[in-house]
């Protein structure tokens, strides 16, 4: 159940977070109208939202996925941004001089060029991502690690807490190895740490 809810709002989050960070990486009013509000955002304890999440929305999946989306998403908004940003400008005169269109330019030299960043954006996520699912649990829920976790406070079963934190753990590295794994496919360019 976390790790359904964890792959879902994480694939939410990049599908959001990576055209948003995109548009602020391209657009210098996007980006000074936005970040601010982005930043606020991101200020907001997010522990605080989960109790509001689960009246809002009730106690199946969609609270938890919205809370893993929340934690997720900015990592994701600032990697691509700051990817598309520090695209080298010699390239983009030298792709300029090649008289490329638009969406060559996008997709030939800036999705590139950022596509370092934005893994690095995309790995911090997929930790919180887990974190989120797991907040998610403890607001309400009646499944998942979260709340095998909450449980075994209540009746002091210390070994299933244990029990619980070691299965997320794996969860949450190999998690991480599948979005290195992925990097390395997508960009065997780079310098990838191990």
């Amino acid at each position: 159940v976390t790790l359904r809810e964890t792959v879902v709002g994480y694939g939410l989050a990049i599908l959001i977070a990576v055209p948003l960070g995109v548009l602020i990486g391209y657009s210098w009013v996007v980006d000074k109208a936005l970040s601010p509000i982005l930043m606020g955002l991101n200020a907001v304890p997010k522990v605080a939202v989960a109790p509001l999440l689960i009246i809002w929305m009730g106690f199946g999946i969609q609270p938890k996925v919205a809370m893993v989306v929340l934690l997720s998403f900015f990592p994701i908004v600032l990697g691509a941004a700051s990817g598309i940003k520090a695209t080298p400008p010699d390239l983009v005169e030298m792709m300029r001089s090649l008289d490329p269109t638009p969406l060559q330019m996008f997709f030939k030299l800036r999705l590139r060029a950022a596509l370092p960043q934005l893994f690095v954006g995309l790995q911090v996520a997929i930790a919180l991502a887990v974190i989120g699912a797991v907040i998610g649990e403890f607001a309400g829920a009646t499944r998942g690690l979260g709340y095998l976790i909450t449980v075994s406070g209540g009746t002091a079963d210390t070994a299933l807490a244990f029990a619980s934190l070691v299965v997320l753990s794996a969860i949450s590295i190999g998690l991480y190895y599948v979005v290195l794994a992925v990097e390395r496919l997508l960009v065997p360019w780079a310098e990838v740490r191990p």
